[in-house]
C-alpha cells in the first residue's frame, strides 16, 4: 500500500447501515475525509441530521452533514485508500462484483461483516486488491433520524498486515485502538458463537440486557452454542478466546443461576439497557434477517460433517417465520421448551 499522511488517507464505508455509519462517523470526527455509499433514504436522512454517534460511557459525538460525504453510487469508492466494506452478508457477492470495477490496485478492503465466509467471497471478487477479515466486538443500534448508539464495550480486530499497518492509529485517533491477529478466522468463529444468541434476542423482543437477565433465554443461547461447539470439534475448529471466559465455558455460564450470572457478567461485558442485537434491528425494519450466514453456519456445517443441527435449525424457522410476519415475542419457557423439543426429536 502506498504511504499517504494521516491527514490525507480516504475511507470509504461501503454499507451505511448501523456499523458502517457508527464506525464511519467515529473516523470523520477524528477529521479523516470519510466517504459512506449507501441507499438514498440514508443519504436523505443524515442530509439534514449530520451524525450523532453515542455510546454506553455517556460519550456524545456530533458529525455534520458537510463533516462528510455520502454517495448512493459505487463509483465514489474508486479515490479511497481503505474500504471497510460493512453490508449485511447476503449483499457482500454484489459488495464485491461492483468494488471489482471500481477500485484500483492499492487499495485495501477489510470486511467488517459477521459470519466466517465473507472474506473469501470478497478475495474472490478482488484478485487485485488486498483483502482482510475484520471484527466488530460490540453491538451498534440504529436509533433513527442520524442516531448510531454503541450499546456494548469492545474493540475492532483486523488481520495482521503490512498494508494495514499506516491506517491502525487512525483508529486509534477515531477511539477505536484496532487488535491486529494471524488467527482471523477463529476470531470470527469466537463472535458467530457469541452471535448464535441473535435469532434469541429477536423473538424475545427485548433489549438485550434484558433478555440475558432471564435464564430460559440464557439456556436457548447455551443450547445453540454447546450444539455449535460440538460440531466445530469435529470440524477441527477452536474459535479464539474473545471474552474473559474461554468459548467452551460459555454454555455453562449462561446457565448460571440469575443472580450470580449478573454479578459474574456485570464484571466481564459492560451492556447497557439500550443495546439490541442486529437480527432484532433487521425484524424491526422488515428485512430479511442475516441468520443464513449465522446459525446457518452451523446447519451447513453439521449437514458437511453428517451430523445433524436441530437446535440451530429450529432457529432459523423461527426467525423466517418471524420474517413472514409471525411470533416475535416469545417468552423464555416457550422458546426453550421449543428448542428442546427439536433436540429431543432428533
Amino acid at each position: 500500500m502506498m504511504e499517504i499522511p494521516d491527514e490525507k488517507k480516504r475511507f470509504c464505508i461501503f454499507g451505511a447501515g448501523s456499523i458502517g455509519c457508527y464506525l464511519g462517523g467515529r473516523l470523520a470526527a477524528a477529521g479523516c475525509s470519510v466517504t459512506f455509499i449507501g441507499r438514498k433514504r440514508i443519504r436523505d436522512e443524515l442530509r439534514h441530521s449530520g451524525l450523532c454517534l453515542t455510546d454506553f460511557t455517556g460519550t456524545k459525538i456530533h458529525v455534520p452533514p458537510d463533516g462528510f460525504c455520502f454517495e448512493t453510487e459505487a463509483d465514489a469508492a474508486g479515490e479511497a485508500d481503505l474500504v471497510l466494506v460493512t453490508v449485511k452478508s447476503a449483499g457482500t457477492l454484489e459488495a464485491g462484483q461492483t468494488l471489482a470495477s471500481v477500485l484500483n490496485g492499492d487499495t485495501v478492503v477489510v470486511s467488517f461483516q459477521n459470519g466466517v465466509s465473507n472474506t473469501g467471497w470478497l478475495r474472490d471478487s478482488l484478485p487485485h486488491q488486498t483483502v482482510l477479515a475484520g471484527m466488530v466486538g460490540f453491538n451498534v443500534l440504529n436509533r433513527g433520524m442520524g442516531r448510531f448508539h454503541q450499546g456494548s464495550e469492545g474493540g475492532l480486530e483486523v488481520e495482521q498486515h503490512p498494508d494495514f499497518a499506516p491506517v491502525s492509529p487512525v483508529f486509534a485517533r477515531a477511539g477505536f485502538p484496532v487488535k491486529q491477529r494471524k488467527d482471523m478466522l477463529s476470531v470470527q468463529w469466537a463472535k458467530l458463537l457469541i452471535n448464535l444468541n441473535n435469532p434469541v434476542n429477536a423473538l424475545s423482543n427485548l433489549p438485550l440486557k434484558d433478555q440475558l437477565s432471564q435464564r430460559p433465554f440464557r439456556q436457548c443461547f447455551s443450547m445453540a452454542q454447546k450444539e455449535a461447539l460440538a460440531i466445530m470439534d469435529v470440524a477441527g475448529i477452536r474459535p479464539a478466546k474473545l471474552t474473559p471466559v474461554p468459548p467452551r465455558w460459555i454454555p455453562g455460564f449462561l446457565n448460571l443461576p440469575d443472580r450470580l450470572f449478573q454479578i459474574l457478567a456485570g464484571k466481564m461485558l459492560a451492556i447497557d439497557p439500550l443495546a439490541r442485537s442486529s437480527m432484532w434491528e433487521d425484524l424491526e425494519a422488515e428485512r430479511i434477517t442475516e441468520i443464513d450466514y449465522l446459525n446457518g453456519e452451523i446447519v451447513h456445517l453439521a449437514e458437511k460433517l453428517g451430523q445433524s443441527a436441530p437446535v440451530n435449525s429450529r432457529l432459523i424457522a423461527l426467525i423466517r417465520d418471524a420474517e413472514a410476519g409471525g411470533n416475535r415475542t416469545w417468552s423464555g419457557d416457550a422458546l426453550h421448551n421449543e428448542l428442546d423439543r427439536a433436540r429431543q426429536v432428533s
